[in-house]
């Protein structure tokens, strides 16, 4: 892994099914030991963007780079670099978990008694250690989970892709893996998230980016995309006023200034810069303040108004079908190096 390489680098990335367009020229750029989110509607392409990465999904054009690496030309050095927590339970039901993750730590060339120590260890990690005899079909949900990252983790990846990995968990779950994944970036590991959840790329992610339609419509920190939206600064009079002066006049920050009763209304980008001035303009008047209150726009504001559009609309990517693959196999090897076991379950 080259240390000056951001950990990916994607250029004009496309994909086609048929007629329909999966990815449309997709660019953005993941730096080295970020936490990085990629949000978008289901359909958006995201799980088709997943799946070039690790080599399930061959792309139509464009590059996509990790750590360097051409996601086809080196795929070797670019799947051991990336250990992907899929949002779907792809495991073999029919072994004890730790025995699954010594046969994935076997795909990438560990050594098996150095497999069943990293086994032993990421179990551990994710604080599954004692179930480590049981079959992953005896598991409950969160445990499933947990899981799944652990076989993300047994090769100590450098770019490590969670797909949706908080679903149909429950909020003290959600916030253990919140913590889990947070240490795993504080001590140097890329991380990519994918994710409906807004509050959850609000809380992890560095930066994030709005992929809808195959597109990346926004690539920012989640503070920048909020400072797009409007806030309402909302003012308690002491009493209300006959009259109100201009106030505010010519800030092109203030899109409407409303007034009832007691309570003044101000619609205003970058609302908490607006306010102090609200608040000196007001005094100066000599009308007095009971309370303010700023209600920011939040993530999920902005998500849904970049997202919106006619919902006959084609969506292009359908996250739950990507076309090759269904996006539901084993990720450890491409398509036509996998195993397939006498169940007929991916080993």
């Amino acid at each position: 892994m080259s240390q000056s390489s951001p950990a990916l680098t994607i250029e004009n990335l496309r994909k086609e099914y048929d007629d329909v367009t999966a990815l449309d020229g997709v660019s953005l750029t993941v730096p080295e030991g970020s936490f990085f989110g990629l949000l978008g509607p289901n359909g958006a392409g995201k799980t088709t963007f997943i799946n070039i990465l690790v080599g399930l999904v061959r792309k139509s054009g464009g590059t996509a780079r990790v750590f360097g690496h051409d996601v086809e030309a080196d795929y070797q050095q670019t799947r051991n670099a990336i250990g992907l927590a899929p949002q779907e339970f792809n495991v073999d039901r029919f072994f004890p978990i730790r025995e699954v993750l010594e046969h994935k730590a076997g795909y990438h060339g560990i050594p098996a008694e150095e497999a069943t120590a990293r086994a032993d260890e990421v179990l551990k990690q994710v604080g599954i250690y004692d179930k480590r005899d049981t079959r992953f079909d005896w598991l409950s949900g969160g445990m499933k989970r947990r899981f799944l990252l652990a076989r993300a983790l047994i090769t100590d990846p450098d770019l490590l892709i969670l797909d949706e990995p908080t679903a149909g968990v429950d909020v003290q779950l959600r916030r253990d893996l919140w913590e889990l994944v947070t240490d795993l970036n504080d001590q140097g590991k890329t991380i990519l998230l994918t994710t409906h959840y807004i509050e959850e790329a609000e809380r992890l992610c560095d930066e994030v980016a709005i992929l809808d339609s195959g597109q990346v419509r926004a690539v920012a920190t989640p503070d920048e995309l909020k400072n797009r939206g409007t806030d309402q600064i909302v003012v308690e009079l002491r009493e209300p006023p006959t009259t109100l002066p201009a106030l505010l006049a010519g800030d092109d920050r203030v899109e409407a200034i409303d007034r009832d009763g007691h309570q003044l209304t101000v619609t205003a980008r970058n609302g908490g810069l607006v306010a102090p001035q609200l608040v000196r303009e007001l005094d100066g008047e000599g009308i007095e303040i009971v309370d303010l209150e700023i209600t920011r726009t939040s993530l999920e504001e902005i998500f849904v108004e970049m997202t919106r559009h006619d919902d006959t609309a084609d969506n292009a990517g359908d996250d739950d079908s990507d076309g090759e693959n269904g996006g539901d196999n084993d990720t450890d090897e491409p398509l036509a190096e996998q195993q397939v076991a006498p169940d007929g379950g991916q080993r």
